[in-house]
């Protein structure tokens, strides 16, 4: 049998075994391959462009393209030379990365058909957990399960904006006796309920968690690989504010996730919020709209007064190309709820309470929840009661 003969398609193909193990992907389809030519000697010199010039990974990376070249047929040298990425390919690299990842996602105990809201914002203060915590309950009043996940793990205050104190509890998993879930606290709440985990059901309300990136991220896979959600319609993530390590662990680890940005009215919140839409859509995450928060005050004289700017939610709409879901006014109700535990969208009667209405309602109808109402899902509950209840009969004689 003839040996395949050395051209630089057999040596880029070669090179698909040299993974970068940052990155998860072979450095072909990396586009780290910028050149690949062969002497009439065999000798054969690869360009690789690495995203830094002081890669820690060089040498590694050199080694691996200098064996996996040389073990090929007709190969008498290798000489492997690097350089730095420009911008654009670089940008081109991290997108087909993250494209990667999002297709390679763990195993969580979130349920398929749930519809994932990461609530973000580009900045701290513009009352993210505010609104993150009334739409669940606005959610659940309409008669949804909703999980409620606090992912700001250093800065959680879900549990006191809910009303909901305790501790988190690990039991046998049912189906899976050696394995162990945690089990989210529940606020039943007109015909639904909901589930919620949260970091200060770990620690007290007072104490620091001093965590580094690591630990954080690692925090948030425990939440959504170990924690017995059950078939919730609606998880609602409370993230922290940024574009750190919390928000591209979700977006590895829930790709289905949909996000909801907060602004304030004020220019300066605003232009910081498009950074968390740039990531979302970087990670490929669907953007469902944004909510402008603290919009305006309505004091009890009849006068507006617009302390936090003007035309914010609007203007990132625009920006980003998304739609405006709401306008929260900028109303003593929220404060109080937050601190009270019963939110402001659970009381109809003030502004705050009917805007949230508003949200909750625009959210229902761009994010439905699957209901198992198919034919193949009236199959398989049927199937399942057959199960539970068929009892063996003995064959004909």
């Amino acid at each position: 049998m003839d040996a395949t003969p050395l051209n630089e398609a057999a040596v880029r193909d070669a090179l698909r075994g040299v993974v970068d193990p940052e990155l998860g992907d072979n450095i072909v389809d990396l586009g780290m391959v910028d050149d690949v030519k062969i002497g009439p000697g065999g000798e054969v010199v690869v360009r690789v462009a690495l995203t830094t010039p002081s890669c820690p990974l060089r040498g590694q990376i050199k080694a691996e393209v200098m064996a996996r070249a040389g073990a090929l047929a007709g190969v008498s040298a290798v000489d492997v030379v690097t350089s730095s990425m420009g911008p654009e390919q670089k940008a081109a690299l991290m997108a087909k990365a993250r494209w990667k990842a999002s297709q390679r996602a763990p195993k969580t105990t979130v349920p398929a058909r749930a519809r994932v809201l990461a609530v973000s914002s580009g900045k701290g203060g513009v009352g993210k957990s505010s609104v993150s915590v009334n739409l669940a309950a606005g959610l659940a009043a309409r008669g949804y399960t909703v999980g409620v996940l606090d992912a700001d793990i250093a800065g959680f205050s879900v549990p006191r904006m809910l009303g909901v104190s305790g501790q988190l509890e690990a039991t046998r998993d049912p189906d899976d006796p050696e394995r162990k879930l945690i089990q989210p606290l529940v606020r039943p709440i007109g015909a639904g309920e909901l589930r919620i985990v949260s970091m200060g059901f770990l620690a007290g309300e007072d104490d620091a968690v001093m965590w580094r990136g690591l630990m954080l991220n690692r925090a948030l896979q425990h939440f959504l690989e170990e924690v017995a959600w059950g078939d919730v319609d609606y998880l609602i993530v409370d993230m922290p504010p940024g574009t750190g390590d919390i928000q591209m662990g979700l977006a590895r680890m829930l790709p289905s996730a949909e996000v909801l940005v907060v602004t304030t009215p004020g220019q300066t919140a605003q232009k910081v919020a498009a950074r968390a839409a740039t990531m979302a859509r970087k990670s490929y995450l669907r953007i469902v709209g944004v909510v402008e928060n603290m919009s305006a005050f309505r004091c009890s004289h009849g006068e507006t007064y617009e302390l936090f700017g003007h035309g914010g939610g609007l203007r990132l709409a625009g920006e980003i190309n998304a739609p405006l879901l709401a306008s929260i006014p900028l109303e003593p109700a929220v404060a109080r709820g937050g601190d009270s535990g019963e939110p402001a969208a659970l009381d109809q009667d003030s502004e705050a309470g009917k805007a949230f209405s508003n949200l909750v309602a625009a959210i229902i109808e761009r994010c439905p929840v699957v209901q198992m109402t198919s034919c193949s899902a009236r199959v398989l509950e049927a199937l399942g009661a057959l199960e539970r209840t068929t009892v063996p009969v003995a064959p004909a004689s």
